[in-house]
């Protein structure tokens, strides 16, 4: 049966569908991100304990995780391990992909957890791309099935074209020709509503940074001192800057899960946050401690 295209809209631009009459009754009556209307999530945010407060906490995420209250964590900002094979000092960056993702999914769903309603959660992740692996659809439709709304995706610009003297695949031919990449993708997750509460005087982005950042492709250069830090995969502090400014206020709980040498947690205290790190490895927690301490001599 042959469709008839005239059935369907056509491609519009991304200027005219914000200029679409009545778009607001529209999005109603679509069921804007209907996904997530059923969600019953509290409404009741909580402060986070004292004794968690700019701290890094060296142990199991899912356990640790735990012993915190419900919604008192007003942004999540992580990167967990890619599962490439990494040289992790706690190993295990080879898994199973099924016992990878379900450790990641319990760790993931204590974030949710202790997450402020209209707080946000994000990920940054890789696919693999040599398993077939799209890491971060999996972790879209994992975060869309618990209820929290998917804001976005940003795309990491590393222009890294170191990539180009690697293999093509089946070279000149369509067999199967290997995809290469330049950039990694930040998700963005909201619990319960887009919008957070804050005052105008905690938010601490310049009007130029926001118009720069809200075009979702950020050109940001990979981290230079993985091996000062001993550790494999670190992003950038600017990354970590910008998703801090963009999506928290000053005075804002950041929490990192998977914390490293500590990155997400130097911006936060560099940027008046507060904040929570936690990692398995007892030296990459020396070290994230270490690079805190020093701060307070720049």
């Amino acid at each position: 049966m042959l469709l008839d295209n005239s059935t369907f809209p056509s491609h519009a631009e991304l200027n005219k569908e914000r200029k679409v009459i009545g778009r607001k009754i529209k999005e109603t009556k679509r069921g804007k991100h209907f996904y997530a209307n059923q969600s019953d999530f509290s409404k009741v945010n909580l402060d986070l304990p004292e004794k968690y407060r700019n701290q890094i906490l060296c142990g199991d995420s899912e356990k640790l995780l735990e012993q915190l209250p419900n919604n008192c964590v007003d942004l999540v900002f992580t990167s967990p391990p890619y599962n490439f094979g990494l040289d992790y000092k706690d190993g295990g960056d080879s898994e199973n992909w099924h016992l990878y993702f379900e450790k990641l999914f319990r760790i993931l769903d204590e974030c949710v957890r202790v997450l402020k309603y209209g707080g946000r959660l994000i990920v940054n992740v890789q696919p693999l791309f040599s398993d077939y692996i799209p890491s971060h659809h999996i972790i879209s439709k994992h975060m869309i099935d618990k209820g929290m709304i998917w804001k976005g995706e940003i795309l990491w610009e590393k222009n890294n074209y170191n990539c180009k003297y690697t293999a093509w695949g089946s070279w000149k031919s369509p067999s199967s020709p290997y995809m290469k990449y330049t950039w990694e993708f930040v998700e963005v997750f909201c619990k319960g509503t887009l919008k957070i509460n804050g005052n105008s005087s905690d938010a601490d982005i310049s009007g130029d940074e926001f118009k720069k950042w809200v075009y979702a492709k950020w050109s940001i250069a990979p981290e230079r001192n993985m091996k000062v830090f001993d550790h494999p995969a670190m992003f950038p502090e600017e990354l970590a800057r910008r998703i801090l400014l963009l999506f928290s206020f000053q005075g804002n709980v950041v929490l990192d899960p998977f914390a490293g040498v500590g990155t997400t947690c130097l911006v936060a205290k560099k940027n008046s946050r507060v904040y929570l790190g936690i990692d398995n490895s007892q030296q990459y927690c020396d070290t994230a401690m270490k690079r805190l301490d020093e701060i307070l001599f720049m």
